[in-house]
């Protein structure tokens, strides 16, 4: 899934760095070096919150909230995140899993003549339905 969620980023009050914050997502915070890390790192604690929240909580996936209706500081900076759960998937969670899948043998006996890789028809199978 594809969600846009806005990021708070304040500078830290020593100014070593960035703390980010998204307030739809509660608990999703983090700091940065620099604004360009702090963005990184936000994107990334956005995906493992949405990843975790789909597999175990899918209710707790809030809607946006408009970006005029977010508290902020002064000195904060609001930015919009893209968040690809599914990019993010594929991206850290690359283990191989066995599948036993059932074909007709007229099928199976094809395939193999015709060199077809069946798990990567699959996978692209797949990949196309889950997108």
């Amino acid at each position: 899934m594809k969600y846009f969620y806005t990021a708070v980023i304040t500078p830290e009050e020593d100014g070593t760095g960035f703390y980010a914050r998204v307030p739809d997502l509660p608990g999703c915070f983090t700091t940065g070096k620099d604004f360009s890390d702090t963005v990184e790192q936000i994107t990334d604690a956005a995906s493992i919150w949405l990843v975790f929240a789909e597999d175990e909580h899918p209710e707790n996936i809030l809607k946006p909230t408009a970006q005029c209706n977010i508290e902020h500081p002064v000195d904060a900076t609001l930015t919009v995140l893209q968040i690809d759960t599914l990019a993010y998937r594929a991206k850290t969670d690359t283990r191989a899993v066995c599948k036993n899948v059932s074909l007709p043998a007229w099928m199976a006996n094809l395939a193999d003549k015709r060199g077809i890789n069946c798990s990567q028809v699959l996978q692209e199978g797949l990949m196309k339905k889950l997108a």
